[in-house]
């Protein structure tokens, strides 16, 4: 892999990252916003390199957690930083296809579900030639009914399926998760800076939930007036803050 090192997540948890595998401020924004509280069975579907349980386990360890991967090198850069930071305990890793989790993972059983899942449909837009990143990116693996299908397979009555995606597909995500009985409640905008248009969205759906109400936050701006992080992405950065500084 090239660039292997550690990274600092805060809270002296570090990471293995590479060039292939890496995170970014999405999945950081997508882990505050799923983050589960008390002692919670979790899942994190197309983990890559793990981030979104270390920064669980992070702010909780109570957690049991399931993190799901289907490439075999950003598994093993997961599994490394598993033993690294001595959470075997905690966090295990499957490398597995999210689509055939039957069997691998008890259905029914999991409180929480997160997925930061590929942006671009399968065919569209320009595709990165290294494959790991067109996995990341484009729906070459799995499509947005197969996470929300996946999802609802794990999550017991009530459980709760958080997920990120760019503006444009908001209605995709909407129509996919109610047709797999995950029903949305709540719904934040992330915008980089006032005068821009938002740039993502966190979306929380329950499994078997009433639909007819939905909970829309106020927009998280990444920026603040002056151009640096605003407060409240410094608060959720925690620890981690220090290398944007």
């Amino acid at each position: 892999m090239t660039n292997l090192h550690l990274e600092p997540l805060g809270g002296g948890l570090q990471i293995y990252v590479s060039d292939s595998y890496h995170f970014s401020t999405d999945t950081i924004l997508l882990a505050h916003f799923s983050l589960p509280s008390g002692k919670k069975r979790c899942a994190d579907l197309g983990t890559g390199c793990g981030t979104i349980p270390l920064l669980w386990l992070r702010e909780n360890p109570n957690l049991d957690i399931a993190a799901v991967e289907i490439q075999n090198e950003a598994c093993e850069l997961a599994r490394r930083t598993v033993e690294f930071n001595g959470l075997e305990q905690n966090l295990t890793i499957l490398n597995a296809d999210l689509k055939e989790l039957k069997g691998k993972l008890p259905f029914g059983a999991f409180d929480v579900v997160a997925c930061n899942p590929p942006y671009k449909r399968g065919g569209s837009g320009i595709q990165n030639p290294e494959n790991a990143l067109t996995v990341a990116r484009h729906e070459t693996e799995c499509t947005l009914d197969d996470i929300c299908e996946a999802a609802s397979n794990l999550l017991q009555f009530g459980g709760k399926f958080c997920l990120c995606q760019r503006p444009e597909r908001l209605a995709d995500v909407m129509e996919s998760m109610r047709r797999f009985d995950l029903e949305p409640k709540r719904l934040r905008m992330v915008q980089q800076r006032p005068s821009k248009p938002p740039k993502l969205f966190l979306i929380e759906g329950r499994r078997g939930g009433k639909s007819g109400f939905l909970d829309v936050l106020p927009t998280l701006f990444i920026e603040d007036n002056s151009g640096g992080f605003s407060e409240e992405m410094m608060a959720i950065y925690g620890d981690y803050k220090e290398n944007y500084r």
